[in-house]
C-alpha cells in the first residue's frame, strides 16, 4: 500500500515536470515562429527597397563586428557599443531610482489619504501626458548640463506609472484588513509592514515594471538631443554616418535590453503576487 502511494506521488511529479517542459517547448516554438515571420517580413521589405534598407544578413554581420570589440575607446565620439550601452543603463537606473524614491511615498500618501489624493491627482493628470522631450529644455535651464538634463527627463517620466499603481494598491486594501489591524491594536509601523506594504507590493512592482520600460524608451530620445555618449547618441551618430546596419543593430540591442528589464521585474512581480 505504501509503495503504491509512493509510486503515485512519483507519477504525479513526473507528469508535472513533463507538463512544464511541454509548455516551455510550445512557448519556445511559438516565439521561434514569430521571429522567423519577422525576419521574413524584414527580408521582403529590404528586397522591396532594393537594399536601401539593409537586410537581416547584412545587419547581423555588422552586429557581430560590433559585439566582437564592444568596449573600445578611441575618443569622445568613437566608443564601442558596450561603453555606449553601459552609459545609457547607468543614466536610466539613476533617473529611475530617483523617480521611484519620489513616486512610492507620494503614491502611498495619495492612496491612504483622500485629501492628499484630491490635492495631488490633478497635478499628476496635468503633467503625466507631457512629452518627455518637452522636459529637456527645463532640465537644461535648471541643471546647465546635458547629462543631468537627460537624467531629469528619465526621472520625471518614470514617476507616473509607479505613483499611480502605488496609489491604487494602497487605496484597494480591503476594509476587513484595516478592521483586523484595529481589532488587534496594530501600531502604525506594524500596520505598514504587515498589511499595507505586503498587500500593495504587487501593484508597486507592476508600476516599477511599467516605469522602467518608459525610462528605457525615453533614454534614446534624450541622448539623441544631448549627444556625447549613450545608445541614443550611437543611433544618431550612425544615422549621420549613413550606416543603417549600425542603426538597426542598435535597435535590436535596445529591444533586448528592454526585454531583460521587463523580464526581471515580471519575475519579481510573480514572486510577490498572491497565488490562489
Amino acid at each position: 500500500m505504501e509503495n503504491t502511494a509512493i509510486d503515485t506521488g512519483r507519477n504525479e511529479k513526473l507528469k508535472l515536470i513533463l507538463n512544464a517542459i511541454t509548455i516551455k517547448l510550445k512557448s519556445t516554438a511559438f516565439a521561434g515562429i514569430g521571429i522567423a515571420l519577422f525576419i521574413g517580413f524584414w527580408s521582403l521589405l529590404s528586397f522591396y527597397t532594393k537594399d536601401a534598407l539593409p537586410g537581416p544578413l547584412a545587419t547581423f554581420t555588422v552586429l557581430k563586428e560590433m559585439l566582437s570589440d564592444p568596449f573600445y575607446d578611441y575618443g569622445p565620439n568613437d566608443k564601442g557599443i558596450g561603453l555606449q550601452l553601459f552609459n545609457s543603463i547607468k543614466t536610466v537606473l539613476l533617473g529611475f531610482l530617483l523617480g521611484s524614491l519620489v513616486a512610492i511615498p507620494i503614491g502611498i500618501l495619495m492612496g491612504a489619504s483622500k485629501i492628499c489624493k484630491q490635492i495631488m491627482y490633478p497635478i499628476v493628470q496635468l503633467l503625466k501626458p507631457v512629452s518627455p522631450l518637452a522636459w529637456f529644455p527645463i532640465g537644461l535651464v535648471v541643471f546647465k548640463d546635458t547629462g543631468m538634463a537627460t537624467i531629469f527627463i528619465v526621472f520625471i517620466t518614470s514617476l507616473w506609472s509607479t505613483l499611480i499603481n502605488t496609489s491604487f494598491g494602497i487605496a484597494s486594501i480591503p476594509e476587513d484588513h484595516k478592521n483586523v489591524a484595529k481589532a488587534f491594536g496594530f501600531s502604525k509601523m506594524r500596520y505598514l509592514t504587515k498589511i499595507l506594504i505586503p498587500f500593495s507590493l504587487p501593484h508597486i512592482i507592476t508600476g516599477l515594471r511599467l516605469s522602467i520600460s518608459v525610462a528605457w524608451l525615453v533614454i534614446v530620445a534624450g541622448e539623441m538631443l544631448s549627444g556625447g555618449a549613450g545608445i541614443g547618441f550611437f543611433v544618431w551618430d550612425s544615422w549621420n554616418a549613413l550606416s543603417l546596419e549600425k542603426v538597426i543593430s542598435a535597435i535590436i540591442i535596445i529591444g533586448v535590453v528592454g526585454l531583460v528589464f521587463d523580464k526581471f521585474f515580471t519575475f519579481i512581480e510573480n514572486k510577490v503576487s498572491y497565488k490562489s
